[in-house]
């Protein structure tokens, strides 16, 4: 149970991480500072952020994975994993871009993510 929440734990921050490396660079033009960096330069400081993405990843994994003593297969790994990640997406997309809106199809989507997790756990 409690390498369960670890690993949960882990992932979140894993996927804050990794969301501001993918998007949060689409902000940048926002900042004095990063206004003239070139697509190298924002390519550079996106996989510095990444690196402390893996920081939390990898040893999410390794806390999680049965083989590991972990409660999870691999499998619901990953699945843990993409819920994880569509819902930090969604409310990082929420606060930071609000040009974009989430539509009935988006709900709907979720919906259909959450009906894998409950498939993929079912024993």
């Amino acid at each position: 149970m409690v390498r369960g929440i670890y690993t949960i734990l882990l992932l979140v921050f894993s996927n804050i991480f990794m969301t501001l490396a993918w998007y949060g660079h689409l902000k940048f033009r926002e900042m004095n500072w990063f206004q003239n960096l070139g697509l190298v330069s924002i390519v550079l400081i996106s996989w510095g952020i990444a690196l402390f993405e893996y920081f939390f990843q990898v040893p999410a994994n390794r806390i999680g994975y049965s083989e590991f003593g972990g409660p999870f297969s691999l499998v619901e790994l990953k699945v843990i994993q993409e819920v994880i990640t569509l819902i930090v997406f969604t409310i990082f997309t929420i606060l930071f871009f609000r040009t974009e809106t989430l539509r009935l199809n988006h709900f709907i989507g979720f919906f259909f993510l959450i009906l894998a997790v409950y498939f993929i756990f079912k024993k």
